[in-house]
């Protein structure tokens, strides 16, 4: 097969002028793609509330708002357990199924080593000084980050509203989310 073009008439190929006037086009939608003020924007999905999954949805936020991104995280299903004040600093590192464990899934199911995992990802944080997950969100919060408690969520766990960091906001739907991702230039699932 051959990966040759076919050769079209000359007058079917688009001038010069043509191409430049595509090309201001695709720039000046990309430019409309940005907030009215020229900020650029990411939007991201949180949908695990363990503590090894806790941890990229803070970064990423955090790191875009330095970056100047307008930034929103909306937490849904086990992902509220990470704006919870109380579920946050509790938040467990599974041993099974998680490829990255230095133990198999037959030694990892035995009761009590989710809870060792855990401790040694807790001790591995502290000793590298990383930051803690509340250290995340009281800085994203502080940097802009609008934090989004599914309200669906809040109702079906039955979560106190009151229970999640002040900044965190709550009854916050689908269809917000869906707006908020279609409106970004960045739209991240984790």
């Amino acid at each position: 097969m051959s990966t040759d073009t076919p050769t079209a008439p000359d007058d079917d190929l688009p001038s010069r002028a043509e191409l430049a006037a595509r090309v201001a086009d695709l720039e000046e939608s990309l430019a409309e793609a940005t907030t009215d003020d020229g900020t650029r924007k990411m939007s991201i999905i949180a949908t695990k509330g363990t503590l090894d999954m806790a941890y990229p949805p803070l970064i990423l936020a955090s790191t875009a708002a330095a970056f100047g991104y307008d930034v929103t995280v909306f937490h849904t299903f086990w992902g509220l357990d990470i704006l919870h004040e109380e579920r946050s600093k509790h938040l467990k590192l599974s041993s099974v199924g998680n490829p990255n464990m230095p133990v198999p899934n037959l030694i990892g199911a035995l009761p009590g080593m989710d809870r060792m995992t855990t401790r040694m990802m807790e001790k591995r944080i502290a000793d590298n000084e990383t930051a803690t997950i509340e250290e995340l969100i009281e800085t994203s919060l502080d940097m802009g980050v609008e934090f989004q408690a599914c309200q669906m969520t809040i109702e079906l766990m039955d979560y106190d509203e009151d229970d999640f960091f002040d900044g965190v906001r709550t009854g916050v739907g689908a269809a917000t989310a869906i707006q908020d991702m279609a409106d970004a230039d960045i739209q991240l699932l984790i």
